[in-house]
């Protein structure tokens, strides 16, 4: 009975970890994105890896790139405006090579100074596994400052 029990369990933990096929969670992504821009009166730029971003200040200072080292200033939340992660408001200071490739690939759309927000899919976030608060497949936003190039 306590080897069948073991099993049954087994057997629902394995079904439940069962893989989400990227191209339709890019769909559900794309819809959640979509409502959440629709729902607060939003247009955004969206790329060819489906992150969306509004610059709301371009800035006028240095340019960045995917390989540089970056001050920014950020607040990350949910579509549900539930925050799980914001910077002290003097910014914290990273490469761009360390970070999720939503930021990677965003926070080049701003110049020093420039501001904005980044609705970053999953995929480009922390995909199918989460990480520390964050669940899986989660759509993240992100209201981002750069305030310096490095």
């Amino acid at each position: 009975m306590k080897f069948s029990l073991t099993l049954l369990t087994l057997c629902i933990a394995f079904a439940s970890c069962k893989k989400v096929d990227p191209e339709e969670q890019a769909a559900t992504d794309e819809t959640i994105i979509q409502q959440y821009l629709s729902d607060h009166s939003l247009t955004s730029s969206v790329s060819a890896t489906g992150l969306h971003y509004i610059i709301e200040e371009l800035g006028s200072g240095a340019s960045c790139n995917s390989n540089s080292s970056v001050r920014v200033s950020y607040r990350g939340y949910y579509t549900d405006g539930t925050v799980f992660d914001e910077s002290p408001l003097q910014g914290i200071e990273f490469g761009l090579q360390q970070v999720i490739k939503g930021w990677t690939e965003g926070i080049p759309y701003f110049k020093e100074g420039g501001n904005g927000v980044l609705l970053i899919p999953s995929a480009l976030a922390y995909g199918e596994n989460g990480s520390g608060s964050v669940p899986p497949n989660t759509v993240l936003i992100f209201d981002v400052a750069l305030l310096q190039v490095l």
